[in-house]
């Protein structure tokens, strides 16, 4: 019990060290990693799109981030390293105590996840919330949340970049003592209009509307 004690707040102390790296412009970049689980679910369904949302932020945003993003197993205590998650596939996730414990201490440490349903992700992903915070519901957040309202302008929401079921993009929080740690996207599928034109063949607007998007959530999680 000690040795997780203290494994804890080490690592509450490097994410706040992290967190004060973007914060005051410094030199280092910020590092982000995509989220690799078990279950059956494809984690690794993008092709290049953290990449052109990296370039964007650093290029359009003014951001300071590592071109070279981590992939990191959700149970490792390398989640610690990255002060933003990117977790995103179609199919099934499944979480053991110990991965659920890490994950749980990295939101509860100060620790950003954004999470985008690339279809068939939804009925999964909503049993692991209720894993992860059994008394913290998710909430769907406001068009006038700061969220959509960072360095670009989004009154109407999340963007719909992929069309599947007639239904409007939903967006929701997890909340940990009113500060926002989680964001989940739904009916959106924004991560596959981060990947370059080829691969889906979307419009350039519907790829601009994405990586602005998900500029700002990068922006939010790192200046609420």
């Amino acid at each position: 019990m000690r040795k997780k004690f203290l494994v804890y707040v080490i690592s509450c102390l490097l994410l706040i060290s992290l967190s004060f790296t973007w914060n005051s412009s410094a030199k280092s970049p910020v590092n982000i990693a995509i989220v690799k689980y078990s279950g059956g679910g494809d984690w690794y369904s993008i092709v290049d799109a953290l990449q052109n949302l990296i370039q964007f932020c650093n290029q359009e945003a003014n951001m300071n981030i590592n071109t070279e993003y981590g992939a990191v197993e959700v149970g490792s205590s390398e989640l610690f390293n990255y002060p933003f998650l990117f977790m995103t596939g179609h199919g099934n996730i499944v979480l053991n105590n110990q991965e659920a414990d890490n994950l749980r201490n990295y939101l509860n440490a100060g620790g950003f996840l954004f999470i985008d349903d690339d279809y068939g992700m939804d009925k999964f992903i909503r049993p692991i919330f209720k894993q992860l915070f059994p008394t913290n519901e998710l909430i769907e957040l406001p068009f006038s949340h700061p969220i959509f309202h960072q360095k670009y302008d989004f009154p109407n929401g999340m963007p719909k970049i992929h069309e599947h079921d007639n239904k409007s993009p939903k967006t929701y929080g997890l909340f940990i003592d009113g500060k926002l740690v989680c964001v989940y996207a739904q009916e959106s599928n924004i991560s596959d209009g981060w990947d370059s034109k080829e691969v889906h063949k979307d419009s350039e607007e519907m790829r601009q509307k994405a990586l602005k998007m998900g500029a700002n959530i990068i922006q939010y999680a790192f200046t609420q």
